[in-house]
Order: C-alpha cells, then structure tokens, then sequence
C-alpha cells in the first residue's frame, strides 16, 4: 500500500491521556463475558471425557433428558456434519468442530463430548452425572518426540498434509523446511561449534476469565451470540459453519474482555451455547470452570529442539541450524514453521537452516499465546549463542551487534528486511546502566534477542462526526492492549479536535465490514491504519463543504489543526473554519459527515527486542530470585506510551513464570495434574522485580504514522534472558523450562 501521508511531527500521538475504559472497568460498570443474561436464559454444562484417548462406543442421555429441569441436551449428532441434508466440513472448521465436541472419539482429557441446558447452572452439572458414556480405552501419548517414534500410537491417520516427507510417524501433519547458503561449509570455517538440545513445556494464557457466552439461536436459522473473544467475526463464522446455518443471520457481540494473549482466537463453547439454544429455544449461557480452562482450552505447544551454531574467534557467526518438533494437542496447528522461521530471525547469517514439525499428541488443541512458537526458539538458540560467547570470552551484547540483522539483510526465512530497529535496541542495551551494573555472588546477568513477524489481516473502519464537533469511531478488533486509546488518538491526530472529543465503539459484527482477530500485534498497525484514512476520508468532506461555503474550489482548501483554510494566498482571504462550525448545519449543506475505510494492510513491519535479566539462584533450595529486569523494544512510534510500557512489562512477566514455573503436568494415564491456579503457579506480586522499559522507535515505513505492532514480541526473549541468567547463576547450562528449583537442584547434583 503506497503511503504518500507519513507523519513524523505529532499534536495528540506520543501523549499519555487516561484510557477510556478506565472509568467503567474500576466502577463494575463494564461487562465482560459472564454479566449478560436474558429472559428465560438457561445454563449449560459440558460433559468431558476423562481418557488422554478413547473411543466413545456408545452414548446415552435418555436420563439426563427425563431431568425435570434440563430442557435440552447435544453430542456431536447435533451439528452440521452430521446432519444428513447438509454437506460435512473439512479443513481447520472440521477441526475446531471435533475439539468442540467429539465424534468418534474423545483425543485428549477435558474432550467435550455431550452439554446440557437446565433451568440452573447447579441442575446442569447435575444432570451431566446422568450421562452414561461407554468408552473403549486406547493407548496414548503426550510427549512430542514420543509420538513421533516409531511405535506411538496414531491419534488420527491421514491427517498429515503435503508437506510432510515420506516415511515420518502418521502424527507428523506439517513439515517446513527454509533457510540458505551451506551450512556445512560454513560449520568448517568455525572456530568453535556447539550442538546443544532444549525442551520447553506447555504453558497457558492464564487469563483471569474464563470462556464465557450467552447464545440465541432459532429455529429460523437466526441468532445472536455475545461472547468473550478477541475476534467476533471469526466466532461468527465458525459458528455458522459447525451449526449449519448463514453467517450473516448470526449477530456476534464481543464483550469486555479480561485477558486473551491469543488464546481467546478461537472458538469453544460457542457453538454449544448455540446448539442447546436451538434445541431448547431459549438462551443458553456456559461459563467455564477454570478446570475447564486448562483442560479443554488452548494452550501453547510443547517444544523439543535441537541447535547446531558456529562461530569464529571474532565473534561471526559462520552457520546456524536447527531442528524444532512441537506438538499442539491432537490436531494439526502446532506453529512448528513459525518457531523455525523466527529462531534466527535476529540475525545476518550467510548460512543458514531451519526445519520445523507439527505433531499431533494427545493434548488440548493448542491457541496462540503472543507470539507463537518464537519464545521457544529464542531460548534455544540464545542460550548456544550464549555459550559460544561464554566460551570464547566474548562480549554477549557486542557478539549480537555484530551479527544483528539490519536493513537489507536476508532474512533466515527468506525475504529481506526493510528498516528495522534491532541494532537500535542493542546498542540501547549496552548504554543502559543495567548492563554495565555490578553483580553480587551467586547471581547472573542473562541476554537475549527475539523477534516476530506482525500481521496485518482484514480492517474495516468507520468515522462518523456529531453537529457539535465531535466525533465516533467503530473499528471491529476488540480492545485487548489499549487500542481504543489508541485510535482515539490517531483520529485526534488527523481531526485536529481533542482525544477527549472522540469515543471509540468496538462495532458488532452486524454494523461494520469483516474485521480479522486481535493477535498476530496487527491492531494498532491495522486498524490504526484503518482510522487514519478513515478520518482523512472524512476531512476530505470537511474541506468540500468548507469550499462550498467558501465559493471555492475544493483543491483551493486545506486541513490544519482542526480546521479548514485556504490552501494559500490565491485561495482567498478566509478565516479558519473549525470543524465544529462546519458539522453544525452539516444537515444543511449536504447532510451527515462520515469517513470510512477498508483494506487488507501488507505493511505491518517486523518487530525486534532485547532483555537484560539478572537472577540469583539459591543453591540449596533451588529457587530463583528474578532481581532486576530491563525490556528494550522497538515500536516504530508508541502512539500511547505507556500502553506499550505495559506490553513490555506483560510480555516480561508471562515470561517469567514460563521460565520458572508454569508447565502443563501430564500423569501416566494422560490426565492434566494441575489443573487449577493452586497447582499450576502463575507469577503474583510478589515474584517479579520492577520492570524497567526502553522504548526504541525506528519507524515503519508501511504505517502512515511509523506504527509497529508490541503486543507479541515482548515474550519472545524472556525465556533465553532468564535461562541465561540463571545458567551463569547456577554455574550450569540449564536446558529445560520451566527451571523449577527441583530441575536446578538436579542441574547442580548432575554437575557435581
């Protein structure tokens, strides 16, 4: 997309106004997920299988409908791929249908496989008991290079795509394979190789709210869904595909929502809601159980790795190579290619290869969590770069500047990058006064690159403007990082009227154009995007009726701080009109002023950072202390400063608790062993140190105002700073995450 209008001076943009939420959200005033209801709403309950894998022999649920309070019940008989008139579903809805709820057999512990509505949320739980399902028992695994061993048993034949090479395990489904040069040779002109392996565990979003909907759905094929989610459009027509009916004739409603890190993209109870409103013909509103929440909703993939890097004596890196297996529950989707493609990613190497699996294992169907698939890599790679440094007395920050990707550098997956801002952050990170800050005994400084693609994915904006001057804004990507503060501003920007002036409305999916999900840090770059033309669109109107009223040709008028005025001296002699002059007998003079703006942005621009992590680790207890951490980020222009500041300290904190504690604990009967916040520890208050923030901006030159998208790439190096850190803490390479004090103390025994 040609961008003739880049700004670099700004009026609103780079400010710090109080967030529009705000008010509501510390009031109880703003409502999230579980707070709709309706008359004569019901409530639903899903029962779940209690096997890793099995097949459903028989299901009978002639009790639990004779339950004088449960007014319906479904299985998978109820959706659209078994209905008989209706064509079955294939691809990714196929997918997300049968972790929705289970046909032939239950693939994971926590699989859906029959839901009730009743007359109350106690009776429906209630009446689950009443469900008798047969199973017959099979043989299962959770591990990722176990299921692809030779002898793992198949969770589904044929699943495998293309791209998957002869002779692999059937639960292989994708294979990718990128990179250039030659490896080989460049591993000879090494002067030090290191070949190292590295195993991350499944961790989850941790969301403070559970999934929670309200559903309505006739037998007139028209319904309407309110739900918490990052995507409302997308729910929407997943809905209408596993339910049969047209999507235009489901009206989705996304609420407020309280935390979704990617693992709100999708769909799961959705459908069911919608499925029992049908049967029963009366709202049906499911929340989820936090139990619920980690057995059946997505978390990240599990991740086995092996790295091979050699550098020279001067700190060059002459080869990198890797090999990345992740499994995403018993599904194909495990971003397998986006850890290979942004392992290397941060740096201008001449030789290079990556290839990376997806596997299918008997898990959760795995969701995004911000960056997906990079954290892994990262730590992997980082932590061997780490040690080629350690190894040949090199400087860590000074290695990575001499490697670091820049403008024009090939990158690792292929294309070559524009400008980018990564050397910014490095040379930031060796100013800073944290890095040069002495260390006390047993503690340890860790650092780490990391890097993400961003998105851009289909936008749709409208601007409408009031007879006083003010003006509304409906974009379609619900708020998850601040981005109605943000559109707020950029419209501010363009307007020329206060921030305070402009209210941002997240549209439902009945009055604006298709928008795509929330994720991929595609908001403020997209919709950004999106809201300034949008708003241009509208002082373009502004202008003509200012000219009209004027006597003068429209080409003759320009916008300035708020107002139109000529375009120069031969314009004529006319004083400034505001907006707000011009809005006031808008009726008038042609009626309502509105602006509006559609596309698919290509120009979303990569994202770069760098950590510097110390930790103290306690040898006798193994416990680690995180003592001082710094997030130095390029954001090409922070349009809210300290919104983005927030999404460096979240991407640092979450990465904290993957480094140290958090990790999906699976029994040898496949069941979750940790299935509640008790036992699956998130980091609280009092685990993290302040975290200290660097805001780098080297702009993108694909956004009008320099925009890159923060949201994700602030948890991509946290687990290699950490891993760092606490490697030179500890005196041994830690390899495996999270690094719970009882692997360090084994680290510490292994190592004498």
């Amino acid at each position: 997309m040609a961008l003739d209008d880049r700004k670099s001076e700004f009026t609103f943009v780079g400010t710090r106004p109080d967030r529009p939420d705000g008010l509501d959200k510390v009031t109880g005033r703003a409502k999230f997920g579980a707070d709709m209801s309706a008359p004569g709403m019901l409530h639903g309950a899903v029962l779940r299988s209690p096997h890793a894998h099995a097949r459903i022999v028989k299901i009978d649920t002639s009790k639990a409908e004779a339950h004088k309070d449960v007014k319906a019940v479904v299985t998978r008989a109820d959706f659209s791929d078994q209905v008989e008139f209706k064509p079955g579903l294939e691809g990714e809805f196929w997918n997300v249908l049968e972790n929705v709820m289970a046909g032939e057999k239950a693939l994971y512990d926590g699989h859906a496989v029959a839901a009730v509505a009743a007359t109350s949320a106690l009776a429906a739980r209630d009446a689950l008991k009443l469900i008798e399902v047969e199973y017959e028992v099979l043989p299962h695994v959770t591990d990722v290079d176990k299921a692809m061993a030779s002898d793992a048993p198949v969770i589904r034949e044929g699943a495998a795509d293309y791209s998957v090479p002869e002779g692999l395990h059937p639960n292989v489904v994708r294979y990718h394979e990128s990179g250039h040069g030659d490896v080989e040779a460049g591993f000879a002109e090494a002067d030090l190789v290191i070949e190292d392996s590295f195993v991350t565990e499944a961790t989850h979003q941790g969301y403070i709210e559970p999934h929670a909907c309200l559903g309505m759905l006739g037998n007139d094929g028209k319904g309407e869904l309110w739900c918490t989610t990052q995507g409302h459009w997308i729910a929407q027509k997943t809905c209408a595909a596993l339910l049969g009916i047209e999507t235009s004739q489901l009206r989705v409603t996304a609420s407020e929502i309280g935390g979704g890190f990617g693992g709100k993209t999708t769909v799961f109870i959705e459908p069911v809601a919608l499925a029992l409103s049908r049967k029963a013909n009366r709202p049906v509103k499911i929340v989820m159980s936090r139990s619920e929440v980690f057995r059946a909703t997505g978390p990240t993939a599990s991740a086995s790795m092996d790295i091979k890097i050699g550098m020279k004596k001067d700190g060059t890196i002459s080869a990198a190579q890797g090999v990345f297996r992740l499994q995403g529950g018993a599904f194909p989707g495990a971003p397998g290619d986006m850890t290979a493609m942004c392992a290397f990613a941060p740096y201008n190497l001449t030789n290079v290869k990556q290839i990376g699996y997806d596997v299918m294992a008997n898990r959760p169907k795995q969701a995004a969590y911000r960056a997906p698939g990079a954290p892994m890599g990262a730590f992997a790679v980082e932590s061997v770069i780490d040690e080629l440094c350690k190894k040949l007395g090199l400087d860590p920050v000074d290695v990575r500047l001499k490697n670091a990707a820049h403008e024009g550098t090939k990158a690792s997956y292929g294309p070559r990058y524009e400008r980018i801002g990564l050397v910014e952050t490095l040379e930031a990170a060796k100013a800073h006064p944290h890095y040069s800050a002495p260390l006390k005994p047993g503690q340890g400084r860790g650092i780490s690159c990391g890097f993400w693609f961003n998105h851009g994915g289909e936008t749709s904006v409208s601007l409408s403007l009031s007879e006083d001057g003010s003006a509304q804004l409906m974009v379609g990507t619900p708020d998850i990082g601040g981005s109605r503060a943000s559109m707020a501003l950029m419209a501010a920007e363009v307007l020329g009227i206060p921030y305070e002036n402009i209210r941002v409305t997240i549209a439902d999916t009945a009055t604006l154009g298709y928008n795509d999900v929330s994720h991929g840090s595609r908001v403020t770059y997209a919709s950004g995007l999106a809201t300034i033309k949008a708003a241009k669109h509208a002082v373009e109107k502004l202008c003509e009726r200012a000219a009209a009223k004027w006597g003068i040709p429209v080409d003759a008028v320009k916008w300035e701080n708020g107002c139109a005025v000529p375009s120069g001296p031969n314009a004529g002699d006319f004083d400034p009109m505001p907006l707000g002059d011009i809005t006031a007998d808008m009726g008038s003079t042609g009626g309502p002023i509105s602006g509006h703006f559609e596309a698919t942005p290509e120009g979303a621009g990569v994202s770069f950072g760098t950590h510097i992590v110390d930790a103290e680790v306690d040898p006798e207890t193994g416990k680690t202390s995180i003592t001082r951490y710094t997030v130095i980020q390029d954001a090409g222009k922070a349009i809210h400063p300290t919104y983005v500041e927030g999404q460096y300290q979240g991407g640092a904190a979450q990465g904290i608790g993957w480094a140290l504690n958090e990790e999906y604990i699976y029994g040898d009967d496949g069941r979750l062993q940790n299935s509640i916040f008790l036992d699956y520890r998130i980091p609280v208050a009092s685990d993290l140190p302040m975290i200290d923030t660097v805001i780098v901006e080297v702009p993108n030159p694909g956004h009008p105002f320099g925009v890159r998208g923060v949201g994700e790439t602030g948890i991509v190096p946290p687990l290699a700073a950490i891993a760092n850190a606490v490697s030179h803490a500890a005196g041994v390479r830690m390899r495996q995450l999270p690094m719970s004090p009882p692997r360090i103390l084994a680290a510490l025994k292994d190592n004498g």
